[in-house]
């Protein structure tokens, strides 16, 4: 059965091009992402390359002709049915196309036929969607996973039991503290926190067995055990060698360390220590102000930990609008949480009672002690690319460990790619699985691509924080001219009756176009009221273009209107 090579995304707003030259002709073999033909566009000259090793049967477009992205370029007969052709020279040995350009060890030489199609590494939410849409594409596929469970950190010990760990301490917050004045009257409300941590668990466990249907559905094969890669085509699992025309690394991230203070997931704790605490700490102090720091220092805080935030930098979750995160820091000052910024930990010492930490001012100064009972390590995340053979394959780094891939999630090893955590940009679950949606497409021939631009994200505090696309300060560095319109939850008719007024809504848009660059809400679910301004980043809106949308009333999702009429003066309800 002949394959398809296909016109590959070719950069947002790029939607054709030029065939410029033909590197293969019709009859010659090529070996997997051995570059075929040359596309040409206004701004770059692409090698689109063969999705899989075989002889090249025919061009379907001539030098010179335009081209639209998707289009076919030509067919080609792949594996052992292509090595019978006459045109193709007998028993030909596929070898990787940068193999000729540098040397590479005989490791690096492709498989002529393979166990499967594809193989992915990593079952977190950017590896099994990956591997999902590649077997919706007709790909025979295997995920590699070392965890007795599949889902990766998010769904085992970080996304989905920080959130029902949220969801239920605010619940017992709101029980004791907030009931009262909705009429509800409770007396001896007391904290279940075994049945807390049950009820969480068990929400782990119907999610990773959820996903390890849709394996089965999907007919994807589990590789249990530690992938390591050996070459192109060519990896390990559990020591037992596999084969693949194309390996996907989706190893994802582990919790950065920090000198001084030693992780024992007992007393000294990263997130996945935190989640699991058995008794509230009476004294929780967080190393790190970002998500994941504030995040689970308000589950406890609201379970009745005395909860203490040390943050290097003299602000909040660094890279948030200015105006938002003023607006937070605020807001979690007054809920009771102690927030230390401008600070470092240069020393955590264990003792009998817990942990005594020495703390100094970031840019030196005098030492103060803080004793804790608990202390949660919470300075950000590395990617987990250690002991998996990466630069014995041939594969680069850069220098925080991450590996370096193009534009189409090619690493420097032909027939490997790399997606997720592990590789440049924010470290979001659902930026992974973007991106491994795109690179199943882009391997199935088609358009797959990402637009980094309109990526959310959100923190689960109370109240929520959610932003898409540029900040106010980002903008300004870019020196492109704006507009801004905001709008408060306290004059939200729905977010009264809720009893939820906190934070506000802030549309920016260019000052020109009136395109919407960013938007940033703090207040009650942030989170999805992120997702109708993503859309609009998404498809090139205008403020006006969100103004002019009805919206239910009455509805929190009226304050993004509000705020977007704004832009230009136009707000109805301040």
């Amino acid at each position: 059965m002949a394959i398809e090579i296909k016109v590959p995304a070719l950069g947002e707003s790029v939607t054709s091009a030029t065939v410029g030259k033909w590197l293969k002709q019709p009859g010659d073999a090529v070996a997997v992402d051995e570059p075929v033909v040359e596309l040409e566009t206004d701004k770059v000259t692409v090698e689109v390359p063969a999705p899989a090793t075989g002889v090249l049967e025919s061009h379907v477009a001539k030098e010179g002709d335009e081209v639209e992205v998707g289009a076919v370029l030509a067919t080609l007969s792949e594996g052992a049915k292509a090595a019978s052709k006459p045109a193709a020279a007998p028993a030909p040995k596929a070898e990787a196309p940068v193999a000729a350009k540098k040397p590479a060890p005989a490791a690096s030489e492709a498989p002529s036929e393979t166990d499967y199609d594809i193989v992915v590494i990593g079952a977190g939410p950017g590896g099994y969607v990956c591997a999902i849409r590649a077997a919706q594409l007709g790909f025979k596929v295997a995920c590699v996973e070392k965890r007795a469970t599949l889902g990766g950190t998010c769904l085992n010990v970080g996304c989905i039991p920080s959130k029902a760990l949220l969801q239920s301490s605010e619940n017992y917050h709101a029980a004791k503290t907030e009931f009262a004045t909705h009429g509800i009257d409770i007396e001896g409300i007391k904290l279940n926190l075994a049945q807390m941590q049950k009820r969480k668990s068990g929400i782990v466990e119907a999610n990773v067995k959820g996903v390890e249907y849709l394996f089965k559905k999907n007919g994807i094969t589990w590789l249990k055990g530690e992938g390591k890669i050996q070459g192109t085509g060519k990896l390990t699992v559990a020591g037992k060698p596999v084969t693949a025309k194309h390996i996907i690394i989706a190893s994802g991230s582990d919790s950065a360390g920090l000198k001084g203070v030693d992780v024992d997931e007992k007393t000294i704790v990263t997130s996945t220590g935190a989640l699991e605490l058995s008794a509230v700490p009476k004294k929780l102090v967080v190393i790190g102000g970002g998500v994941i720091g504030l995040e689970l220092g308000s589950v406890w805080h609201r379970l009745g930990a005395d909860v203490t935030v040390i943050e290097f930098l003299d602000r909040l979750i660094p890279g948030t609008d200015n105006e938002i995160e003023a607006a937070f820091r605020k807001i979690l000052t007054k809920q009771g949480l102690k927030l230390k910024l401008g600070h470092k930990v240069t020393k955590a010492e264990k003792t009998g009672k817990g942990v005594k930490l020495s703390v100094e001012p970031s840019a030196g100064g005098a030492v103060e002690t803080l004793d804790a009972d608990i202390v949660l390590l919470a300075i950000g995340r590395t990617a987990a690319s250690e002991n998996m053979g990466l630069k014995e394959a041939g594969i680069a780094l850069d220098n925080r460990g991450r590996i370096e891939v193009d534009d189409h999630f090619a690493t420097s090893a032909p027939g490997i790619y790399a997606i997720g955590d592990v590789i440049r940009g924010p470290m979001l679950a659902h930026k992974a699985e973007e991106e491994g949606v795109a690179v199943a497409e882009i391997l199935a021939g088609q358009a797959g691509h990402v637009n980094y631009d309109a990526i959310p994200g959100v923190i689960y505090t109370w109240p929520e924080v959610a932003t898409v696309g540029f900040s106010e300060e980002q903008l300004k560095e870019k020196g492109v001219a704006y507009k801004v319109g905001k709008f408060p939850f306290m004059a939200n008719g729905r977010a009264r009756a809720l009893g939820m007024t906190d934070g506000f809504v802030k549309v920016i848009a260019d000052a020109k176009t009136d395109r919407v660059l960013g938007v940033h809400i703090i207040g009650p679910c942030a989170g999805e009221l992120i997702a109708e301004c993503t859309m609009a980043i998404e498809f090139g809106a205008s403020s006006e273009d969100i103004g002019r949308v009805c919206h239910a009333h009455p509805t929190l999702s009226e304050a993004v209107k509000e705020a977007a009429l704004g832009v230009n003066g136009g707000s109805l309800n301040i």
